[in-house]
């Protein structure tokens, strides 16, 4: 038995005694299932590499490599025309089995052209080589690696150095770059090659390169999508998932598994090139420990300067994709670090940067098209995290572009924040606010609806934003965000940050010298915290706020927070002062023909009666409100109202009037999108059915609401008291 035999028999008789099948074996391994068919029957041979990764995926170590045939020795009759010029495979290489199994699908089919791209720093040229070394003894004519980027990017170069390979002497390669194309191609014909282009430009670099040979196979890497390659297959790189970036950072160093080290896969994003940048520096360096290189890699503003072991440069790995960038687009890309936020849409790019919505759209889509931009929705564009460390530091050059984009931006985003918030809330009291005539029109909201989804969509920008403009001295603007704000906080119930925007907005109206913006914003800051249940600070913010109102003389302040403070009393079970203070709000608001607010006081007064136990007084209270409610278009107080309305028949032990109150509360509330009021009304469905006796349906109800909105505060919620008794 020979030793090609010997390696054969023997890897057959592994993988049959571990279970595998071929195809098992061929998806663990990366080589098909052809070829190893062949080199198990003893028609190829096999390699080291194979022998290496059979012997750790079939636990054999140091049994396959010693069957390895010999080299045979051959005597050279032509010059070598079957290269292999590819360079070597890193070692230390996690993740990426899903992109490998992808490339080896493409590169199985006739003519199979694959481009593999991604943002500088991904690991592009290290999957493409892996995989080639993988694909290669299949190919009978041997495997090209050409990095486009040595070549200037000219197919004519190009053309030059790949026919040399292949064996054309010089004298013989024609000066014509078409000519040199047709003797390429004719170079090609017949043979059964693999081509790897490393760092492709462009469809147009690539496209005069492709073989016209169907036994040949094109693998591409590019820091561009290349989409206008129509025929190819696509793989898009992302970062490495955390598990897979940590085990590359162990594997490098050596050292364990841990927080820091999951901490410092972080810093560098999930990037390979950052980490094995970061990998490096802690080699270098024996005094360090993890612990060390987490702390240089805390400090965002120095972090890129961290990423860099002297040879490699993640901030020089981000410059060459810029480089390819227009003017246009390297300002644009630049300019979008202005906003603080995580993504931004075409809107929002287009008022920043003062260019035509359809410019922007264009530029916009240039730059996911580099992958310098991720696109989380169909209009919306983000950054990486290094990489807008990058724009800001390298490429936001000019400062005073810089200042007036920002001051665009907020004021684009207080004018569209304004109409969203008139679509969800057409009756609140506004502020007349005066806008640059070069402010853009915002997007089209016509209804509360579309008002919601774009507040869902924006509302951690404009958190980010309000913050930002209060840092940089916008103080106006900032304010003005909290203000228009805080009626989707309160339909979201998303106090964290309802009060952390207020409470900058706060500082910019003291700044400002602004005491109705002060008073107001103090106001609001109770609101959150009535309705979140801390009625000491509420109390405490309603204090300051009358005081406030009171000194600038301003009546509809000063009744709007007496009314806040009356429902703040009521939940602290001061139920007589609630009484008084909403009734004397009320009586205003009837006075000044503000229905809306008389209706919401009404509603208050409704929950206070019913805690004194005059339910049927509230109930009729309540249902007067809902017609109103209705009337003005107000969904989300008319839910409210049937739930204040079902709490009172509750009390009144009229538990099917109560059912009805709160199945039409919770119709209403699904509509209107407040999953808060749709999980009170299943609550108070559930106590109808618990007083009845029918505790299997109560539970089920309980259920639903925790679904819906889990854990509702006892004490504002009366009937998440009554679930708990």
């Amino acid at each position: 038995m020979n030793e090609r035999a010997t390696f054969g028999a023997e890897l057959r008789r592994r993988r049959k005694a571990a279970g595998l099948s071929l195809t098992e074996l061929a998806a663990r391994t990366h080589y098909s299932k052809g070829y190893l068919s062949k080199v198990e029957t003893g028609i190829s041979a096999p390699n080291p590499a194979l022998a290496e990764l059979c012997e750790t995926e079939l636990g054999a170590e140091g049994e396959l490599k010693p069957l390895l045939p010999a080299e045979p020795v051959r005597r050279r009759t032509r010059p070598d025309v079957r290269p292999s010029g590819l360079p070597p495979a890193t070692s230390s290489f996690t993740g990426r089995a899903a992109e490998l199994r992808a490339i080896r699908a493409a590169l199985e089919a006739d003519g199979g052209v694959c481009v593999v791209s991604g943002m500088g720093g991904v690991g592009k040229t290290e999957l493409a080589v892996r995989c080639a070394h993988r694909l290669e003894s299949g190919f009978a004519d041997g495997c090209l690696f050409v990095d486009l980027r040595d070549e200037a990017g000219e197919p004519a170069a190009v053309h030059d150095r790949l026919l040399r390979v292949l064996g054309v002497p010089a004298d013989g390669i024609p000066a014509e770059p078409a000519d040199r194309a047709a003797l390429y191609r004719s170079r090609l014909r017949g043979r059964s090659l693999l081509l790897v282009l490393d760092n492709a430009v462009s469809a147009a670099q690539v496209r005069p390169l492709l073989p016209a040979e169907p036994k040949c196979r094109v693998l591409i890497t590019s820091r561009s999508r290349l989409s206008a390659l129509d025929d190819a297959t696509h793989v898009s790189l992302d970062m490495l998932p955390l598990d897979a970036a940590v085990d590359l950072f162990t594997a490098i160093t050596g050292v364990p598994a841990g927080p820091a080290v999951t901490r410092v896969v972080r810093r560098c994003a999930r990037l390979p090139l950052a980490i094995r940048i970061a990998a490096a520096r802690l080699r270098a360096h024996a005094a360090w420990d993890v612990a060390e290189l987490d702390r240089r890699l805390a400090d965002e503003s120095a972090r890129l300067g961290e990423l860099d072991d002297g040879e490699r440069s993640l901030a020089a790995a981000f410059r060459l994709s810029v480089q390819q960038l227009s003017t246009a687009e390297a300002r644009l890309f630049g300019l979008l670090t202005v906003h603080p936020g995580t993504d931004v849409d075409v809107h929002t790019a287009s008022a920043l940067s003062a260019l035509p919505f359809r410019e922007a759209d264009r530029l916009l889509d240039r730059l996911h098209e580099a992958h310098l931009l991720t696109q989380p929705d169909s209009d919306r564009y983000g950054f990486h995290d290094l990489l807008r460390a990058f724009a800001t530091e390298f490429v936001l050059t000019d400062a005073e572009d810089g200042m007036k984009a920002f001051s665009r931006l907020t004021d684009f985003a207080v004018r569209t924040a304004a109409l969203a918030d008139r679509e969800i809330t057409p009756h609140r009291y506004f502020p007349e606010i005066v806008f640059d005539p070069g402010v853009p029109e915002p997007a089209r909201l016509d209804d509360s609806e579309m008002a919601m989804s774009w507040f869902r969509a924006e509302w951690p920008g404009l958190v980010a934003l309000c913050r930002t403009a209060g840092e940089r001295g916008e103080h106006e603007r900032c304010w003005q965000l909290a203000f228009f704000l805080r009626d989707f906080f309160f339909v979201a119930k998303l106090w964290d940050p309802w009060l952390e925007t207020h409470r900058w907005a706060r500082s910019s109206a003291e700044a400002l010298g602004d005491t109705w913006a002060l008073a107001t914003t103090t106001a609001n800051l109770g609101v959150a915290h009535v309705d979140r249940g801390d009625l000491d600070e509420a109390s405490a913010y309603y204090g300051e706020a009358l005081a406030l109102f009171r000194r600038i003389g301003d009546g509809h302040g000063e009744t709007t927070t007496l009314a806040h403070n009356g429902w703040a009393e009521h939940y602290r079970g001061n139920h007589d002062d609630a009484l008084r203070d909403l009734r004397q709000a009320h009586a205003f608001y009837v006075r000044d023909g503000n229905r809306r607010n008389a209706a919401i006081t009404d509603r208050g007064i409704a929950l206070v009666l019913t805690a004194l136990g005059r339910s049927e007084e509230a109930a009729a209270i309540a249902g007067r409100t809902l017609a109103v409610f209705d009337e003005l278009g107000l969904d989300l107080d008319a839910a409210m109202a049937l739930n204040c309305l079902g709490w009172a028949w509750y009390h009144a032990e009229r538990h099917d009037l109560a059912a009805s109150a709160y199945r039409a509360a919770a119709d209403r509330a699904e509509a209107c999108g407040s999953r808060y009021e749709t999980a009170r009304a299943y609550t108070g469905l559930g106590n109808v059915a618990a007083a009845e006796g029918s505790a299997e349906l109560a539970a089920e109800l309980w259920d639903r609401a925790d679904e819906i909105h889990p854990d509702l505060d006892q004490v504002m919620v009366g009937e998440a008291r009554v679930r708990m008794v």
